[in-house]
């Protein structure tokens, strides 16, 4: 099969990708929008998860030409269809709204940390993939069954650092947002295989590539760029929140897990929307309207220091107990309904990207933990993108000043958002 794709052109999909591609499983991807609530910010961000494993599977099939042609390695074409039909799946347990309501609210496991694909694959997804005698090596490039089914290269192709997944979102997110960033391709000819796994290859003749490391540098940089203006865009955050608060509200009503499985972006909406709760209803009818929650109160990393910093994830991320119970305060303080109030408190940010493998002429080894004179660079885009991290308190447009006053007790420091 050929696929028009707008971000790598033409996709040629094998016979077995091809049935893969047409699995019940997959095509709900096509209702659930890659970047969750950016359309709110970037009206051209409407690209769906489907969009995206489609171009995963580009990816990965570049990868794999270029260590064939340029790493000198033997890849059986039935490995090579097994990688693509991965990279097509990689996403298959994704949810509506998934990294608001797993990473941000944490509510759920994440996608690829819970129980989700073991169920997936013992059910009606697994039965097809057993009809297509790949049910096995698919689970272990995966990570659903023993590792030792598929080379550990192969797996890293598919989920790793940069990785097909990376290498297909980067160019995508920056597409349908408008923004004019890029790689460059030159990337996927400095991909290897060394002591069995996948590795960028910095070393040419006994001597470093600097071209090598400047292109992977590049890349992490236009991570960080992507990070700062798209994934953790104040709007796009404050639009999750309330999509995940609404889902949270509905926990009682028979919101699960499993049964988000079921639903993509607008069948989620339309459940919640009747879901016997005023709060709810508040909260989705002012996600379809663009009415959406404000900053009453602002904390960052410029301000808070990392011991303080992941007290404040301790409290308000990892429990979701204290979290409610804030907002609850603050709620009871403003005179406003609990809803209304919303403590946004995500993860410490971590690059996980800068400890892709890189091989240099003294050996293997995480690019972060490079030589001394290299390292510098690496660790000031890292320093850059833990500073990302923002505590807020979301409310209403008019309980912001409140709020700002409200939060400044509760949490003891002042705002650093300043109201217009």
């Amino acid at each position: 099969m050929l696929i028009r794709d707008p971000v790598h052109g033409d996709v040629h999909l094998s016979a077995l990708e091809t049935r893969v591609l047409d699995l019940p499983e997959l095509q709900r991807l096509r209702g659930i929008k890659q970047l969750g609530t950016a359309s709110l910010v970037y009206p051209g961000c409407v690209h769906t998860r489907f969009d995206h494993s489609l171009g995963a599977c580009a990816a990965a099939h570049r990868i794999i030409d270029s260590l064939r042609n340029h790493g000198g390695a033997a890849i059986e074409a039935a490995l090579a269809d097994l990688i693509g039909c991965a990279a097509l799946l990689h996403d298959v347990t994704h949810v509506p709204f998934g990294h608001t309501l797993e990473d941000e609210r944490r509510l759920f496991p994440r996608h690829d940390k819970g129980t989700r694909l073991a169920r997936l694959l013992d059910g009606p997804l697994g039965e097809h993939l057993a009809r297509l005698q790949i049910k096995e090596p698919i689970a272990a490039l995966l990570g659903a069954a023993s590792p030792a089914a598929v080379p550990r290269w192969a797996r890293q192709i598919v989920a790793s650092t940069i990785d097909a997944d990376l290498l297909d979102y980067l160019r995508r997110d920056a597409y349908f947002a408008g923004l004019r960033q890029d790689y460059d391709d030159r990337i996927y000819r400095y991909f290897t295989i060394d002591d069995g796994q996948l590795a960028i290859n910095m070393t040419k003749h006994g001597m470093e590539r600097p071209d090598a490391r400047s292109e992977t540098v590049a890349l992490l940089r236009l991570r960080y760029f992507l990070t700062e203006r798209v994934y953790y865009h104040h709007t796009k955050v404050a639009a999750g929140a309330m999509i995940s608060k609404a889902v949270e509200l509905a926990i009682p009503h028979g919101i699960t897990d499993a049964s988000l499985l079921t639903y993509n972006d607008w069948t989620l909406l339309d459940s919640l929307a009747r879901v016997p709760d005023h709060g709810i209803s508040d909260l989705v009818d002012g996600l379809r309207q663009r009415r959406l929650y404000k900053r009453g109160y602002a904390l960052s990393a410029h301000s808070v220091g990392e011991a303080e910093r992941a007290r404040l994830v301790a409290r308000f991320h990892e429990s979701p107990t204290t979290r409610a119970e804030a907002e609850a305060t603050l709620a009871r303080a403003l005179g406003c309904p609990p809803h209304a109030v919303i403590v946004y408190c995500p993860a410490l940010t971590v690059m996980k990207e800068a400890a892709v493998l890189v091989r240099r002429p003294d050996g293997l080894a995480p690019l972060n933990r490079d030589a001394a004179h290299h390292l510098a660079e690496i660790a000031a885009l890292e320093a850059r993108y833990a500073a990302l991290w923002r505590l807020y308190v979301f409310v209403p447009p008019e309980l912001t000043a409140g709020a700002a006053r409200a939060a400044h007790e509760f949490f003891g420091s002042p705002s650093e958002f300043r109201a217009p």
